[in-house]
């Protein structure tokens, strides 16, 4: 065991520059370590401070301890009990000297009894009070719904009022709209009949000379025996000429018979003659 001086000089600043070179060694030596050199080659240590100092590999250290004391525990405070003070002094009180049941219990009986009459009395007037309040209540509620009743029956009947005036305008809208309505349909029948009494005759005739009105038995005709008719007449025409063409081509051809077999009779006698 080593004791500390109290005047002990502190490291220089060199000591603990060469201190902290020393542990960065370390924790680099301590590292995973740098790669092998090539060879022919070295690694070595380069200072990168801003001065260059001296290194040495040799570091003085010492070793210093010093021992505590055990800490003891504190004392329970102890109990404060005051100085006593004065004299002490003592009394003798006997029988019936400060109460006297028999003669001092009657005020406290009749105070007793007092006190449960008036609260008697206070509850039987609250009874009544409450019974009265009760009442009033009764007939505040039944004067209430007595003029609840009245409201809903003006209420009602001013609902009434209102739908009949509501359904008698209604009314009068609708006769109003119904009369305006026939008004304009007399209005516009009259014009109608005075704009189409000129009309009437001038689009009749219009149409009966365009071809609208005609003689169902003539259009009858037109329509359907006519160009029945003139199909008729037509495929009959049809008919007649291929079969003139048809007897034209059998005597043209029966004539060129004839006239070949005559042609040939004459050939052959003159043939013959030599």
């Amino acid at each position: 065991q080593h004791t500390i001086p109290t005047n002990a000089q502190q490291p220089s600043a060199g000591i603990r520059r060469q201190v902290a070179i020393a542990r960065k060694r370390a924790i680099v030596q301590a590292g995973p370590g740098n790669p092998k050199p090539l060879q022919g080659r070295l690694h070595s240590d380069v200072q990168t401070e801003l001065y260059l100092e001296e290194l040495s590999d040799v570091i003085t250290t010492t070793d210093i301890e010093c021992q505590t004391d055990d800490f003891i525990d504190r004392p329970r405070t102890p109990l404060y009990i005051p100085t006593k003070s004065g004299k002490d002094a003592e009394t003798q009180i006997e029988d019936g000297e400060l109460f006297d049941f028999d003669s001092e219990v009657q005020p406290v009986l009749e105070f007793l009894v007092g006190k449960t009459i008036e609260q008697s009395l206070l509850e039987v007037l609250e009874e009544e009070e409450l019974a009265t309040l009760r009442a009033q209540q009764r007939a505040f509620r039944e004067l209430r719904n007595n003029e609840l009743a009245e409201v809903q029956r003006l209420q009602e009947q001013e609902r009434r009022r209102k739908e009949e005036k509501e359904r008698r305008v209604a009314q009068q809208r609708e006769r109003l709209r119904m009369e305006k309505e026939t008004i304009e349909k007399i209005t516009a029948r009259v014009f109608s009949q005075q704009y189409l009494a000129g009309l009437l005759p001038a689009v009749f005739s219009s149409l009966r000379r365009d071809g609208f009105f005609y003689d169902p038995v003539e259009r009858d005709i037109e329509m359907d025996f006519l160009p029945w008719l003139m199909a008729e007449v037509h495929s009959r025409l049809e008919e007649r000429n291929s079969m003139r063409s048809l007897l034209d081509t059998m005597i043209s051809e029966v004539s060129g018979k004839n006239l070949k077999e005559w042609k040939d009779q004459e050939t052959q006698p003159a043939r013959s003659t030599p």
